[in-house]
């Protein structure tokens, strides 16, 4: 189903939001990498937002998306002091990892491969 223009207002909405709430919270250097917020989906009836997470140079992905969802309560209290006058509701917070990152650097390290051919071992004389 096609994604409604009243979605795409409220995602970008709460997309400006979260960069400007885990800047405030120091959530965008952590565990070494940065954390940056690729992309927000809300569903139709705007009661849920999907955040999707970009996780560069991270160094254990799994900890950071852990820290995260436990200050997801102070993340959803600050975005409810912004947004109370925009949105009726304030939308319930999931937190995915977003890897195309790794898939686009993964694609990128096969294409080389392939331009170069496969390294040959060394011979032996």
């Amino acid at each position: 189903m096609e994604e409604g223009k009243r979605q795409r207002q409220v995602a970008g909405a709460l997309q400006e939001q979260f960069n400007e709430i885990f800047r405030h919270l120091n959530l965008t250097m952590i565990d070494g990498g940065m954390v940056s917020i690729s992309n927000v989906k809300v569903t139709p009836d705007l009661l849920e937002a999907r955040v999707y997470l970009s996780l560069f140079q991270v160094k254990d992905p799994k900890a950071t998306m852990k820290l995260i969802e436990s200050r997801a309560w102070e993340i959803k209290k600050e975005l409810a002091d912004r947004m109370k006058h925009q949105l009726r509701r304030i939308p319930v917070i999931h937190f995915y990892n977003d890897d195309t990152l790794d898939y686009v650097f993964k694609m990128e390290e096969i294409l080389k491969n392939l331009h170069t051919g496969p390294e040959e071992p060394p011979k032996e004389d």
